[in-house]
């Protein structure tokens, strides 16, 4: 990761962390970079989410894009999965989404595409960070080489139809709940819905700016969960501000995870001869009981490290064609390059139909296993979870768990922390090995100073 690029783009407080200014020097950098300097015009799409300050960077971006000589295809509100979409479909030479997924409305972020709607690769990354630094200089445009702002809502209608087209089942006199979170999904989702026949009760959909995943949403799903018993819907979508990724409640108000989703379209995709090389892709936050589940069907699985760059690039490597994490950020390789909430809802929809089946029995076969994880403060990650008696430790706790759970010991990415984890047949047991590994990261001097 990069100085102000993390795995999910640039994001931070609104002009605190990430401001105008750096916006306008992404555009600059972006528009140069593929355009001047290849003799072009370049085409760049950008999208937004609800937030207030979405606006600020979409004109922020646009003014260096213009100043570079590119023109700015502007989507307007619209979630990730569209941006990445339309970049790939329409030949743009990169695509920028302004969103800050799951915060609250006062951060936000600045996501780049390259141009086959994938994440943008590190290399390229790092040059956007010399520039923003000062660390280059690059030209501004004049006369006819500046750039123009082009309205492209066509844009985010044709991925609409995109998403319908997916269905191969009517969704006629379905009742399906959708939580938009007042997020990019309101603009979208009800009537991705409504055109294939559901029955369809909106919630959440009433974006102020300020209110983008404010008690709503996929973060915050007990209300989603309360609203489909009480209006006795047969199924529920959760979306998070952008839209790339989604849980579920079934009939019975009950919380599909991430980790159900994968068992549920894995093994339909096993069932139809369509799980190309057998494996479903997760992180090593899937919990141990999918993976329970799938030994019991058959289905293989890779783990990568947490997040959904990571777990999109084990799929493009080695060729598998599902993935995703707990969370809800679920890859189709066939038909998307990112995370997309409002596909997988389809695909699950696809499922619950085609098989006959309520969405609470085909998510049945995964029993969680109880968790307990503590993030331990430390003075040095690398020191602690290297040093020979802790990893003694765990693998003591491995061979007690045995086939039974798992113990999985991390270094935070983002804070001076170790995350110690224990997935066992119950609480006390999980407490009981957790507090053992940590008690030997004390023991040997490694807890940082409150």
């Amino acid at each position: 990761m990069g100085k102000y690029f993390g795995t999910d783009g640039f994001r931070g407080e609104a002009n605190t962390v990430l401001n105008y200014e750096h916006a306008i020097r992404i555009g600059r950098f972006l528009g140069w970079y593929y355009g001047a300097r290849e003799g072009k015009k370049a085409k760049i799409v950008i999208g937004k989410d609800t937030r207030r300050s979405s606006y600020m960077f979409e004109y922020a971006l646009c003014t260096g894009l213009m100043a570079s000589g590119a023109d700015a295809y502007i989507m307007h509100v619209t979630t990730t999965p569209s941006v990445a979409y339309i970049t790939r479909v329409d030949d743009f030479d990169c695509g920028i989404m302004i969103s800050a997924s799951h915060n609250p409305y006062y951060d936000n972020g600045i996501k780049l595409l390259n141009g086959n709607g994938e994440k943008m690769d590190e290399e390229t990354i790092l040059k956007v960070e010399d520039y923003i630094d000062g660390k280059m200089e690059i030209p501004v445009a004049s006369g006819h080489e500046i750039g123009r702002t082009v309205d492209y809502v066509s844009g985010r209608n044709r991925y609409i139809g995109y998403l319908i087209s997916m269905s191969k089942f009517s969704f006629k006199d379905k009742k399906v709940g959708l939580d938009v979170a007042n997020g990019a999904a309101w603009s979208i989702a009800k009537g991705v819905f409504d055109a294939l026949g559901a029955r369809t009760y909106v919630i959440n959909a009433e974006p102020d700016g300020y209110n983008i995943n404010t008690d709503c949403g996929s973060t915050h799903i007990e209300h989603l969960q309360k609203f489909v018993v009480d209006n006795k819907l047969d199924i529920g979508f959760a979306y998070d501000g952008d839209a790339d990724r989604c849980l579920c409640v079934d009939e019975k108000g009950n919380v599909v995870t991430g980790d159900h989703i994968l068992y549920i379209y894995g093994l339909y995709m096993k069932e139809r001869d369509k799980l190309l090389n057998n494996k479903v892709v997760t992180t090593v936050m899937s919990n141990f009981g999918l993976y329970k589940a799938f030994d019991k069907v058959g289905i293989e699985y890779e783990k990568t490290k947490v997040g959904d760059k990571y777990v999109y690039e084990n799929m493009v490597k080695n060729g598998h064609r599902i993935g995703g994490e707990q969370s809800g950020h679920i890859i189709f390789t066939k038909y998307a390059t990112t995370g997309d909430g409002i596909l997988t809802s389809l695909k699950l929809m696809e499922v619950m139909l085609a098989k006959g089946k309520p969405m609470s029995e085909l998510a049945a076969p995964v029993v969680f296993y109880p968790q307990v994880l503590k993030n331990v403060r430390v003075k040095s990650k690398p020191d602690a979870q290297n040093d020979p008696d802790v990893q003694l430790q765990v693998e003591k706790v491995g061979q007690a768990l045995g086939d039974e759970g798992r113990i999985l010991v991390r270094e935070s990415g983002t804070e001076p922390v170790i995350r110690v984890m224990v997935e066992a047949g119950s609480d006390e047991t999980c407490e009981k090995y957790v507090d053992s590994v940590i008690d030997v990261i004390e023991k040997k001097g490694y807890l940082a100073d409150d």
